[in-house]
């Protein structure tokens, strides 16, 4: 089994709503996307999947939330933009867009020392 792991990142605010302490309060992140895809063989050139293919399926995705106010963008406008759901929407948004690999899991960083993690296994 071979993993390829692709790290992003975008620029974001939030709130967490019913929150009782600092993080009900609006405030911003520089979130860390990692993702983690795995391949049961290598292609032609090596390779369990191209970066670059990789890079540009999730810059897609993050762009949707790149300096917004997360409560304001959906599904984040219904549901908590928690890293616990944000990894969620991004794993749902990319498990079917790339070819040839699985998506393992996605770790969505608040922080150098935070981060959440999704995998529906």
């Amino acid at each position: 089994m071979y993993r390829v792991n692709v790290r992003r990142h975008f620029e974001s605010a939030h709130a967490l709503r019913g929150y009782q302490g600092k993080c009900e309060n609006v405030h911003g992140h520089r979130y860390q996307v990692v993702v983690c895809l795995e391949a049961e063989q290598l292609n032609d050139l090596g390779l369990a999947i191209d970066f670059c293919e990789v890079k540009s399926a999730l810059d897609a995705i993050l762009e949707r939330y790149d300096h917004h106010h997360l409560n304001t963008v959906p599904p984040f406008d219904q549901m908590n933009p928690s890293a616990e759901n944000i990894a969620r929407v991004i794993y749902d948004a990319l498990v079917d867009e790339l070819e040839g690999v699985s998506l393992r899991e996605v770790e969505v960083w608040e922080s150098p020392d935070t981060w959440a993690t999704y995998s529906p296994r």
